[in-house]
């Protein structure tokens, strides 16, 4: 998989912050961003920073995973509701998928999703692991 730095460092602040989008028409927020509402088609928005707590709603654990993303298998897919209600599909990570459950209490946190070989660039992002607390 080859990574471009210049993709790399636009994508930064999505890659490194859970940010979303408020709709300042609806006022609903969404996740990922897009230029427009998918609630009321509205382009004025402005960007958030989203919670970093939610629960899992629902979740799948892929046992074959595509070449590039081996080393993560089994990868576990959740449907993450935050503290504020919106909902983020995301990775689960520093779980065993026999522990995940609906209902657990997750956090947001960066970590390695992609790598240009093995001296090549790294990319990052956010991940879920079980709450700390």
């Amino acid at each position: 998989m080859r990574l471009s730095p210049a993709r790399l460092w636009r994508y930064r602040i999505y890659r490194y912050r859970l940010v979303g989008v408020r709709c300042r028409s609806c006022n609903r927020r969404f996740y990922p961003p897009r230029p427009r509402c998918p609630y009321c088609g509205s382009k004025d928005l402005d960007l958030v920073e989203l919670p970093r707590r939610g629960v899992v709603e629902t979740y799948t654990v892929i046992h074959s995973v595509m070449e590039g993303f081996r080393q993560y298998a089994p990868l576990i897919l959740a449907m993450v509701r935050l503290e504020d209600g919106t909902r983020v599909l995301a990775p689960l990570t520093d779980v065993d998928p026999s522990e995940v459950s609906t209902g657990m209490c997750v956090e947001a946190t960066v970590r390695r999703v992609a790598e240009d070989g093995e001296k090549g660039l790294i990319a990052y992002g956010i991940k879920f692991r079980p709450c700390l607390w």
